[in-house]
């Protein structure tokens, strides 16, 4: 196996704050070092990467090509250790990390608000919460509990249901006003909100009532539901969306229902964790956690 091209982090520091000040002396200053000290590192940097970073013109620098390209990088290997320093500075000794993935919509409207109360009767746990579209994230272990939506089977887990679903239409209220539907067809009139994830919904919407529609695929599309349903509330048309995540909306009346026809979903709504991590104490905790709110 070759050596790895490991500068020490003395040597990306010196180069950076030269780089920044375009200054060895100042940057000896700012790094409490000798300029001798910041000039050495630097030039046993240029050895290693065998490229000048820096023209020395009348005692002064200025940066080569390479040297900006190297800055460019070098920028974001500190700043990622300044944020996984201060990273681990938030944990206590006792505290442990539960990676959690959700789906961005489910995740904002469903599992936050059932969240509250969680860190309180579990302060040794730190949730460490992502976005996911799939549940791909548990078998490549960068998570360690997965919600997400779908027919419950996924291989080397273990998925507990947690609530099934509807869809409906809904619109801004000033989509409808002084307008009356005599048919459900009269929604393919109106502009369709497309979601990325369930490019059939609208389809089988109007197949349940017996209507086919040429429209039931155009519209703007978006990536989540989320998304959708904000561009419904701004009046850009009508989304078809699980009644869930639009009861707060519908109740408030930001959101009305353009069609009073619900469409029960193929899928549902899942808990999953690695098989073997059933008696984790962080995994056992979350999943009685989530129980106990779905009992309550």
């Amino acid at each position: 196996m070759s050596k790895r091209l490991v500068p020490s982090m003395t040597a990306l520091q010196c180069f950076e704050a030269a780089a920044r000040h375009l200054s060895f002396t100042r940057a000896a200053e700012e790094l409490h070092l000798t300029q001798s000290a910041v000039s050495k590192q630097v030039a046993q940097l240029e050895e290693m990467l065998r490229h000048h970073l820096f023209l020395r013109i009348r005692r002064r620098l200025q940066l080569t090509p390479a040297g900006s390209l190297y800055l460019a990088e070098v920028n974001k290997i500190l700043t990622q250790v300044d944020m996984s320093s201060r990273y681990i500075l938030t944990y206590g000794e006792q505290t442990e990390i539960l990676k959690v993935a959700t789906q961005p919509s489910f995740g904002v409207r469903w599992l936050i608000p059932h969240l509250k109360g969680f860190g309180k009767q579990h302060p040794n746990i730190h949730l460490d919460i992502r976005n996911e579209m799939e549940p791909f994230a548990l078998l490549q272990g960068s998570a360690d509990v997965v919600f997400f939506y779908g027919q419950g089977t996924w291989p080397g887990a273990t998925c507990i249901e947690l609530f099934d679903e509807e869809v409906v239409p809904v619109c801004a209220p000033e989509r409808m006003a002084g307008r009356a539907l005599e048919d459900a067809s009269e929604l393919a009139d109106l502009v369709l909100l497309q979601s990325t994830s369930r490019p059939e919904a609208w389809h089988e919407w109007f197949l349940e009532l017996g209507l086919h529609s040429v429209s039931a695929y155009h519209g703007p599309r978006f990536d989540t539901f989320y998304m959708a349903l904000s561009a419904a509330q701004a009046g850009c048309g009508v989304a078809l969306v699980p009644r869930y995540l639009v009861a707060r909306e519908l109740a408030e009346g930001s959101l009305v229902i353009a069609w009073d026809h619900a469409m029960r979903s193929t899928g549902k709504h899942y808990l999953a964790y690695a098989e073997h991590a059933a008696e984790v104490p962080k995994v056992r905790a979350l999943v009685q956690w989530i129980g106990q709110q779905l009992q309550a």
